[in-house]
């Protein structure tokens, strides 16, 4: 399935073309038909002489409509220009083929409309116009072909031709992760709510699940449709109406995203690359405000330029995007950037989910170029290093690729060791070996500094190294994993350390904590609070597991562990346990077995409930 659309200037015809090649009339609004004038998005289908079924998608003229138009040529397969033969090209014609171009749209055909009102002179005249203007466009070159939809005359030869122009094309890949964005909502009586728009990257099955994003909401798959006629599933390349379930129509807004949950995050920070259109009316200057067209999505921008302070008309840059709200965009997807009246520029995102960018640093720039015109492995690597470290889904999210191609391009980089793989089977987490060197001298640094401040404590608390590293708690696991499987660290459960570190205490200490541990034994339950030790060799018992550290008051790791043992004995007998219970228990006072008790909730042994304590996997 393919999907074509209009575009150019108001008044030339496009509507009543597409009435003439379909018998459908995409007008649907009261106002548009008492005007005479598109205002939304039209929709018709036409069968071409192939056999093949076609959507169409039909775009607003005025130039008050343009942010209209851009909602509907996202995902288009082919554009038809439309010129009106007796006024030649206009404003919007100009606009309309710069957005065609930055959309990088390269199949269209240019109709000369109304071909009937005037010569043959004027007719070439028109016709060596539009191809000039079409020079230096992605549309060069086009087929161009005069109608009339009056009298019919041009019409059969359009449709051979746009049949002509769809077999050169592939079909749409099945990438598995269907998106899309959301040109229409509304309710029907007894159905509920219904979306539409222009299927890409995957199919929509009835009774599937899906996300709407960028705000997470989930529904199911009622029904679908395509051309009025009902659907199992809904292929890539497809107009289609998705009838949704567990949704309501006031909780959809046109401009979101569509999609199977899961796999896509919306953000707010794209690297960019940037055209400025040459007729632009001014530059595109660092830190502009300008609002973001991408899908039918339509937000506010700034724009910060990475490389100098503007991007003038005709040339292009490095940008970092920073959106008000989420966007749900990949590696790949294309956008326009327009101000209050003017379309100003359109580009291609990068990398997703953009990490801050420095300016005019030669080495960002560098990285990005390297990403927009290296081979499939330098271009994954170079998406790899800025997410790292990454699940084989996520490094296929930003460099918009499948789980397969994500794998295959994986392996290669791995065999080529220039990435790492610290996962597990089945489950990949890979880091650039660029960026696994760094955090494994980082991750040696940090531990290295924490052993010269604290030499006396056996290691450095993990959750204070994740920290130090910046890292989730998931990756962090594997990565400390990892690190000891190369020896560049040892663990346990609490600590890491480096191999090579000891604890060496000097004879005067070890006395210091010979006499502590005694008077800590001398009475149990209610030992000392003032400790004669530093906070070093206590920190440094602790560590070691000798003591526990309940608040201000330290037990005997032992003694501790005893405590622990009967208070669940009991507590799981009876269901709960009290301070009072504990008091007996060990006979000591109030201050003592609070801490203690304390102390067991910071475990995860209890949860505190009212005056109670019950063990907490009960």
């Amino acid at each position: 399935m393919f999907v074509i659309t209009t575009a150019g200037h108001v008044d030339h015809g496009k509507s009543t073309l597409i009435h003439a090649l379909s018998g459908i009339d995409p007008d649907r609004l009261k106002e548009e038909k008492s005007r005479g004038m598109t205002i939304e998005l039209g929709f018709a289908w036409v069968t071409l002489p192939s056999g093949r079924q076609i959507s169409i998608v039909d775009v607003p003229g005025h130039e008050r409509f343009v942010r209209n138009m851009l909602m509907g040529v996202g995902g288009v397969d082919l554009a038809l220009l439309i010129v009106a033969a007796d006024e030649g090209v206009m404003p919007q014609t100009r606009e309309h083929l710069a957005i065609l171009d930055l959309l990088n749209v390269d199949r269209g055909i240019t109709v000369i409309t109304k071909s009937d009102l005037v010569d043959d002179e004027w007719l070439e005249l028109v016709s060596t116009d539009v191809e000039q203007v079409l020079e230096g466009t992605t549309l060069e070159g086009s087929p161009l072909i005069a109608v009339s939809a009056e009298t019919g005359k041009g019409v059969p030869e359009l449709l051979a031709e746009i049949d002509a122009q769809l077999d050169r094309l592939d079909a749409h890949a099945d990438l598995g992760r269907p998106r899309l964005p959301v040109d229409r909502s509304f309710t029907m009586s007894g159905f509920g709510a219904v979306v539409t728009g222009t299927l890409t990257g995957g199919r929509l099955r009835t009774a599937g699940e899906v996300e709407l994003l960028p705000g997470g909401r989930r529904a199911r798959v009622r029904g679908l449709q395509s051309h009025q006629t009902t659907l199992d599933e809904a292929l890539p390349g497809t107009r289609v109406a998705v009838n949704l379930s567990g949704i309501e129509h006031h909780e959809i807004q046109r401009g979101d995203l569509l999609t199977t949950p899961g796999w896509l995050k919306s953000s707010k920070t794209f690297d960019a690359s940037v055209r400025v259109i040459g007729d632009a009316p001014r530059p595109v200057r660092h830190n502009h405000r300008l609002v973001l067209f991408a899908g039918s999505r339509e937000v506010p921008v700034t724009v910060r330029v990475l490389s100098g302070d503007e991007i003038k008309p005709g040339e292009s840059g490095w940008v970092q995007l920073r959106t008000t709200e989420p966007v749900p965009m990949l590696r790949g997807d294309r956008f326009i950037l327009r101000d209050t009246q003017d379309t100003m520029a359109g580009g291609v995102v990068f990398v997703p989910d953009a990490p801050r960018r420095r300016r005019n640093d030669e080495s960002v720039i560098l990285e990005l170029e390297t990403l927009a015109s290296g081979s499939g492995e330098s271009a994954a690597l170079q998406t790899l290093r800025s997410i790292e470290p990454a699940t084989l889904a996520e490094l296929g999210r930003s460099a918009n690729l499948s789980e397969g191609e994500a794998q295959d391009l994986a392996n290669q980089l791995i065999e080529l060791e220039d990435a790492v793989d610290i996962g597990t089977p089945g489950s990949s987490l890979l880091y650039s070996a660029v960026g696994w060197s760094a955090i494994k001298a980082e991750a040696e640094t940090v531990v290295a500094g924490f052993h010269r401040l604290h030499p006396l404590r056996p290691g450095m608390p993990r959750e204070e190294l994740r920290n130090r590293l910046k890292l989730k708690a998931a990756p962090f696991l594997r990565v400390v994993s990892a690190l000891a499987s190369d020896d560049a660290l040892e663990q346990d459960a609490a600590l890491v350390w480096l191999p090579s570190h000891t604890v060496e205490l000097s004879a005067e200490q070890q006395a210091k904590v010979a006499a502590y541990l005694k008077l800590l034994a001398s009475d149990p339950y209610s030992p000392p609070t003032d400790s004669p030790l530093d906070s070093e060799l206590l920190a440094g018992l602790d560590g070691e597991g000798k003591v526990v550290r309940a608040g201000e008051v330290v037990f005997l790791a032992s003694v501790f562990d005893k405590m622990r043992q009967r208070v669940t004995e009991h507590a799981a007998a009876g269901g709960a346990i009290n301070i009072n219970e504990v008091r007996e228990l060990f006979g000591s006072s109030r201050k003592y077995i609070l801490a203690f008790l304390e102390e067991l909730d910071r475990q995860g042994v209890t949860i505190r409930r009212g005056d109670d304590r019950i063990l907490r996997n009960v």
